[in-house]
This record gives C-alpha cells, structure tokens and sequence, in this order.
C-alpha cells in the first residue's frame, strides 16, 4: 500500500512541473488536430472512391 501512495504524491509532484498549454494555444493546436483530420479523411475517402471505381470498371472487362 506504501508504495502505491508514494507513485501517486510523485506522480501529482510531476502534474505540477507540467507547462500546461494556455487556452489560446489549446485552441489553436485543436484546430489544427480538425483541420488535418478532416484533410485526410477527404483524401483517404477520395482515394477510397478512386481505387472502388477502377475495381467495378476492371471486374466490369471480365
């Protein structure tokens, strides 16, 4: 039981050297997070879509 409460006083000493971000930069980097996200999610859908429409014109040869 010792050991587990001297992991967590440590483990709140370490919470109070964290450099926590403000809220602007919060902001910022969560927008940046959505914004590449949403980027890649149209990429990947439209490679996606891409790639099915070769498949169905290909197996439509046969």
């Amino acid at each position: 039981m010792n050991r587990i409460v001297v992991y967590i006083r440590e483990a709140i000493e370490e919470l109070h050297h964290v450099r926590w971000p403000t809220r602007r930069q919060a902001m910022r980097l969560s927008a940046i997070v959505l914004g590449f996200s949403a980027a890649c999610s149209i990429s990947f859908g439209l490679i996606d879509f891409a790639l099915a429409s070769l498949t169905r014109l290909l197996l439509s040869l046969l």
